[in-house]
């Protein structure tokens, strides 16, 4: 039997189906093979853990069926900047291994649950499932895509513009693949590891976030962030969705 046999009946669709049928359409059968790749999960990390680390030998992509996890790269000092964010549904960079090493790390910042394809199986389904692979691709091209968001965020926007983008951009991201109810999200994130993907001192993040809840752009309260008025936060920074391409199936 091949390594990408699936059941005949029809699964229901993975978090990570979800993701990547948004940005492109995927037949059954296509939908069937992802949530059959879903299936191949490893142990559960905890918090802390690192998926892979700075430097190490990678022959496998990831996906992230539960949690949230996160991109970073360490200076020889021990400081730490987050470089993005992933959440459920995400792909961990899915052609890294095409390089020799990982030239950064992933560690999750709640526990996460993931599924493991190695790099025979991504060759088989790269011939036998052409439109997963594409689908793929253009999840890495949106990778990049909110990775050149992140360095504007850094470099031009200011404290507060670059909170309200980032919950902005979570709030889309997370709507993608129906995490978002009540205008609401979970949002497991400390105020170190949002200090860490800001570039701010954490002093300054906790002083961004209360004048946020003064002006009741957000509601922050046990894990749980809350957008009373997504039009209103977008207002702050700018923001323009366009860049996540929540259209990019379109061809035309």
């Amino acid at each position: 039997m091949s390594s990408l046999d699936i059941p005949h009946a029809a699964m229901k669709d993975s978090i990570t189906t979800l993701n990547l049928a948004a940005h492109w359409p995927l037949g059954r059968p296509d939908r069937d093979m992802i949530n059959a790749l879903a299936c191949r999960t490893l142990p559960p990390l905890r918090t802390g853990t690192d998926l892979f680390a700075q430097g190490d030998r990678l022959t496998s992509i990831f996906l992230l069926l539960e949690g949230w996890a996160a991109r970073y790269k360490m200076l020889e000092d021990g400081r730490r900047q987050i470089v993005s964010l992933l959440l459920p549904g995400d792909l961990c960079d899915p052609f890294c291994f095409l390089l020799h090493r990982a030239d950064h790390g992933v560690t999750a910042l709640t526990p996460i649950k993931v599924a493991e394809v190695g790099r025979n199986q991504f060759e088989e389904i790269a011939l036998s499932h052409p439109e997963v692979t594409r689908a793929m691709w253009i999840n890495a091209l949106i990778t990049a895509s909110i990775q050149r968001e992140w360095c504007v965020n850094l470099g031009r926007r200011t404290a507060l513009e670059r909170f309200s983008h980032l919950f902005c951009e979570l709030y889309h991201r997370l709507l993608t693949v129906g995490l978002v109810s009540g205008g609401g999200f979970h949002f497991p994130v400390t105020q170190l590891e949002l200090a860490d993907a800001t570039g701010l001192t954490m002093v300054h993040t906790n002083r961004i976030l209360q004048e946020m809840r003064r002006q009741r752009l957000i509601e922050l309260h046990r894990r749980h962030l809350v957008v009373p008025d997504l039009a209103a936060l977008e207002r702050v920074c700018a923001f323009d969705p366009y860049y996540l391409h929540p259209a990019a199936q379109e061809t035309s």
